[in-house]
């Protein structure tokens, strides 16, 4: 086979998927017309029809359903001697991209990315802080970080250091005005600053009793879909706040920030960094799995 080829059956891999030429030449970057003569030249010089055409749909045709199946395992054969050269490589290098929450960024990453990025120079890390659950495959992510509860059951998840516990916390400044509440239930006459989840609701804040979780409805001062900014509304003294512990134990530690119901305070599970399959997994992600594991504390994974 001419090497020339690999582009064009590389792009006629794509149409089958998508089953468009329009979806197609977005993911490729051509322009559909463009891609339709890289198509129909690769059928010309091949001699078979490969996909039938009309005005509402492609479809692949039956020898072209054999040919897709053979050439798809070559290229995925293609794409894994190229990983094979990463292997090989003195230093992991590339592009490493993550989809983290807030929280997480805060508490898992932070701490340790000076030191990683001196261990790993040629490691780019592009990191995406987003509260939302996104599709990793869909996003083009590497790799993501969450709360254990939140994950899909086939993702290849590595528990990242302890349980995290939720905390309600003010300033001392707002406690000289406000009597501080003794029960959850007393936060409804508190000025609360509020996270805004996806879909623009307000977070129904949590406690625990008893090994139980229930939610309290807060009044609610301020909404915001950023922690930091949150957490830094609480140090002004406009409110009470509520963000992981590990996030404002430096405030605890200083004063800044006074705990606040903390016999109700929730424990979950703690963060996980999860991936989509442990098969061929890059160089510069399982260096990075290695590294933050070991920074962690924690060994497994499920």
């Amino acid at each position: 086979m001419s090497p020339d080829l690999l582009p064009a059956i590389s792009a006629f891999t794509r149409v089958a998927h998508h089953a468009s030429f329009t979806r197609a030449a977005v993911e490729l970057g051509l322009s559909p017309s463009a891609l339709s003569q890289t198509v129909r030249a690769l059928e010309a010089r091949l001699g078979v029809r490969l996909l039938d055409r009309t005005t509402r749909r492609v479809g692949v045709t039956e020898i072209g359903s054999r040919f897709l199946l053979q050439a798809e395992a070559g290229l995925k054969a293609l794409a894994g001697a190229v990983a094979a050269l990463d292997e090989a490589r003195d230093a992991p290098a590339g592009v490493l991209r993550l989809n983290v929450s807030r929280a997480a960024a805060d508490i898992t990453l932070l701490p340790h990315l000076a030191e990683f990025t001196h261990a790993y120079p040629r490691i780019l890390l592009d990191i995406q802080c987003d509260n939302d659950l996104v599709d990793l495959v869909g996003g083009q992510f590497d790799a993501g970080i969450r709360l254990g509860e939140l994950l899909a059951q086939d993702m290849v998840a590595v528990p990242l250091g302890r349980q995290q516990r939720l905390a309600t916390f003010a300033a001392p400044r707002y406690l000289e005005r406000h009597k501080a509440p003794k029960l959850p239930a007393d936060l409804s006459d508190h000025r609360c600053l509020n996270a805004r989840l996806s879909g623009g609701a307000p977070y129904r804040w949590e406690y625990a009793r008893k090994g139980s979780i229930f939610e309290v409805e807060t009044t609610d001062s301020l909404l915001c879909n950023d922690g930091d900014f949150l957490v830094a509304a609480a140090r002004s003294g406009a409110g009470i706040g509520c963000a992981f512990e590990a996030v404002v134990q430096a405030d605890f530690d200083a004063g800044t920030l006074l705990p606040l119901l903390k016999p109700w305070w929730p424990t979950f599970g703690g963060f996980f960094l999860y991936h989509t399959s442990r098969t061929h997994m890059p160089r510069k992600l399982r260096v990075f799995v290695d590294f933050i594991k070991a920074r962690t504390g924690q060994v497994g994974g499920r």
